[in-house]
C-alpha cells in the first residue's frame, strides 16, 4: 500500500471514531440515565419483550451501547440486545412517552409502566395517581406523532 492509501484509511478511521464519540456524548446528554450512564434504572430492556414485564437487570450482566449502560436479567438477554440494540432500546431516550408527546418535555419514568407498540418500547411516568400511560392510551396516535417530532428536535 502506498502512503496516500494509508493516510486515507487512517483519516476514515479517525472520522468514524470521532463520530462515534460525538454520538455517545449526545446520547449521554439527551438520554434518561443515571450519573453512571445506567439506562431504565437498571431494568432489563429485553425482558419487556420476552417476559412482557419489567425485570431488574443484574449488576454483573451489562452492556454499554454507544455510551449508555444497560443491565440484563440473563446473559441471553444481553446477547439479544447486542445483536439488535435498536429493537430493544426504549423510545425517546427512555423519557416518558406521554410527556414527550404532550409537551416535548423530558420527564422521568416508572420503569414498570410501559407499553410495546409495533415492536418498540415506550416508558411512562406513574406516581401519585398520575399514570400517564392511561392518558397516552386515550390519544395514542396524536401523542406518538407529536412525541416522534419532539424527540427529533431534542436529539440532534
Amino acid at each position: 500500500m502506498n502512503k496516500n492509501s494509508l493516510l486515507a484509511i487512517g483519516m476514515i478511521l479517525f472520522l468514524q471514531t470521532s463520530n462515534a464519540i460525538a454520538q455517545g456524548d449526545t446520547r449521554k446528554k439527551q438520554f434518561n440515565i443515571t450519573k453512571a450512564a445506567l439506562a431504565i434504572d437498571g431494568y432489563d430492556p429485553v425482558a419487556y419483550f420476552t417476559s412482557n414485564k419489567a425485570v431488574q437487570g443484574r449488576k454483573d450482566v451489562i452492556h454499554n451501547h454507544q455510551g449508555i449502560t444497560y443491565r440484563f436479567a440473563r446473559a441471553q438477554n444481553r446477547q439479544l440486545f447486542i445483536a439488535d440494540p435498536i429493537r430493544f432500546e426504549p423510545q425517546y431516550g427512555g423519557w416518558c412517552a406521554y410527556a414527550m408527546g404532550s409537551s416535548g418535555e423530558k420527564v422521568e419514568i416508572d420503569p414498570e409502566t410501559f407499553k410495546i407498540i409495533n415492536g418498540k418500547l415506550y416508558l411512562f411516568y406513574n406516581s401519585f395517581f398520575n399514570n400517564t400511560l392511561k392518558s397516552w392510551n386515550k390519544n395514542e396516535v396524536t401523542l406518538k406523532k407529536n412525541a416522534d417530532a419532539n424527540w427529533v428536535k431534542i436529539y440532534q
